[in-house]
């Protein structure tokens, strides 16, 4: 057995045969031309181009209908690069120039920006490779004459084995017959992982050798929530994943009872249960699982594969749709949190050694108001549709807080001048996800009305750990003693302030650390949407005054490993069907 670590895409597990797929390779034939006949191969260049045009907007159709207006946009990007008209003032020249057939032009030129792009230190613009590589295989076809090979003719389920998925590949996927995919190539913030998510496919991106190290038909494990991919997996690796398939479909049973049930302990302590979504179309999954309302609203995900920012009108509109299906629940829009291990924007941002420590989240829009304005206007006139609250990403101290603060009073005097109603009361919030906060949190809570604990930069910072770098992936422990007190002291001070305090991190959708969580008085566990029928049978399987001798144990040991066994041994004794 061989076990392959990547980046987790989508959650959940799949177990089956994998299915190599290769894009294919075209032969491109070169011939010579003459003068004359530039113009009949600009013709063809340009039907290949309409061609791919039509095929892009079908298929944009269909996601449309599938998955929702917001996903169908990711293949914009495609649309642009055959729009562009650089590209094609570059192929006509290269046609004059060369005098050969305009597929080895054409071929030329896209490759050339290939390489521009991949060598780039911009995740962003890296990633965009994907789709400019997309349109070129899809144009080269239509100059060729080819058929397309796709995920939609599989007939049997599999799972496929990539070096990389298009958006458009993914979109063709039948959700019967793909179990789960694993990429050589990718990241959390690639199309292909969003599309994952909403397809509700586990995935696994980012393996690097996932097509070297796995052959066609070889049984494969994907933990699209861990990151694992097994490769002929032994009896006791197959065992125990066959143990939690089952208890991960127990639990979606059970949603049936709990959905509408109230997420309190046996002696009626009561927390709120929200959900995290990146776009206005999840909303649906949001309340099929029960969700007491939205506890992140990932905004960034609106400035994705773009060559503009959203305009506040459309930001407005997405704002606006999702606080209408939500209310009388609250909705929690955090303002754009870009750089770091997010996409960009569609500005250039400088390239950085240390980019989690770098211009991102509330510093960038500190340091672009122009920009910030736009959202804040955007957010408080999607006010008045329902229940919506405003957070600000990794706040570090008072002054970036009231600096925010201020801005936002004067977008609130802009809109009142030009008689545009708003919520007046509407919440603002802090996410405490930077040390600092963690520990001034009492001098910030004034400016506040809420915190939320943002627990995956909070324990990276905390403990120097990159949380994306696979070669120390061992030290990210969520339970060490440090993380463990500084979360504690946040809610502790949060309640002597009189605010609510919720989580928005990884941290709040672990079944085992949300016994702690709960016993430290946690107001709001916010968390992916199928995880929330998972923390809601832990909440209605014990008594809140357990969960704080649990709190009380735990805060003696001094390893995150003895508090990480110690909290599981809890869990199967309250909860014996979410544990081994």
């Amino acid at each position: 057995m061989t076990t392959l670590k990547g980046i987790p895409a989508a959650p959940g597990i799949a177990m089956g045969k994998a299915l190599l797929f290769h894009s294919e390779s075209l032969a491109i034939p070169r011939r010579s031309i003459t003068t004359p006949e530039i113009s009949l191969e600009v013709l063809r260049l340009e039907e290949a181009l309409i061609k791919t045009r039509h095929q892009i907007l079908d298929i944009q159709k269909r996601l449309a209908e599938e998955l929702g207006q917001d996903h169908a946009d990711i293949l914009n990007a495609h649309l642009l690069v055959l729009e562009d008209q650089a590209l094609r003032e570059e192929i006509i020249q290269g046609l004059k120039v060369q005098l050969v057939n305009v597929e080895v032009i054409f071929d030329e030129v896209v490759q050339r920006h290939l390489k521009a792009f991949s060598r780039t230190q911009d995740e962003y613009l890296r990633e965009r490779t994907a789709d400019i590589e997309d349109v070129r295989k899809r144009v080269l076809r239509n100059l060729l004459n080819k058929q397309a090979t796709t995920l939609a003719q599989l007939e049997e389920p599999v799972i496929v084995v990539a070096r990389d998925l298009s958006p458009s590949e993914t979109a063709q996927m039948h959700r019967r017959h793909v179990l789960a995919f694993v990429t050589d190539i990718g990241g959390r913030t690639s199309h292909t992982a969003i599309m994952a998510k909403s397809l509700e496919i586990p995935a696994v991106v980012g393996l690097a050798v996932a097509t070297k190290r796995i052959q066609k038909g070889e049984l494969i494990i994907v933990d699209g929530t861990r990151g694992d991919v097994l490769v002929e997996p032994d009896p006791a690796a197959i065992k125990h994943y066959e143990l939690e398939q089952r208890r991960n479909q127990e639990v979606s049973r059970q949603l049936l009872h709990l959905k509408d049930l109230p997420a309190e302990t046996l002696d009626r302590h009561a927390v709120t249960l929200s959900a995290n979504i990146e776009l206005p179309d999840e909303v649906p999954s949001v309340i099929a699982h029960g969700a007491d309302g939205i506890g992140l609203f990932r905004t960034e995900f609106l400035y994705l594969n773009r060559s503009d920012f959203p305009t506040e009108e459309e930001q407005y509109q997405a704002y606006a749709s999702v606080a209408e299906q939500l209310k009388p629940h609250p909705v929690i829009i955090r303002t754009m949190d870009l750089g770091g291990d997010k996409f960009l924007s569609p500005l250039q941002f400088p390239t950085e050694m240390n980019p989690f420590l770098g211009w991102r989240a509330i510093r960038f829009s500190l340091a672009r108001p122009d920009i910030f304005r736009i959202q804040l206007r955007a957010i408080l006139r999607a006010s008045v549709h329902g229940n919506l609250k405003l957070m600000y990403p990794m706040i570090s101290g008072l002054e970036e807080l009231r600096r925010a603060n201020e801005i936002l009073g004067e977008v609130q005097q802009e809109l009142t001048r030009e008689g545009v109603p708003y919520a007046k009361d509407m919440e603002v919030g802090a996410m405490i996800e930077v040390p600092s906060a963690a520990l001034m949190c009492d001098l910030l809570a004034p400016e506040v009305q809420f915190f939320s604990i943002g627990t995956n930069d909070l324990i990276q910072y905390a403990l120097a750990v990159d949380r994306v770098n696979e070669k120390i992936a061992y030290l990210y422990e969520p339970t060490h003693p440090a993380i463990l007190r500084l979360i504690k002291r946040i809610i502790d001070v949060g309640h002597a302030a009189k605010l609510w305090v919720g989580m928005c991190g990884e941290m709040a959708g672990e079944p085992a650390l949300s016994l702690l969580l709960l016993g430290m008085g946690l107001d709001e566990f916010s968390t992916s949407p199928v995880q929330l029928p998972i923390v809601k049978q832990v909440i209605r399987s014990v008594e809140h005054s357990f969960a704080q001798s649990v709190v009380e144990q735990a805060l003696k040991l001094r390893t995150g490993k003895e508090v990480e066994a110690f909290l599981l041994a809890t869990l199967k004794q309250v909860a014996p069907v979410l544990v081994e």
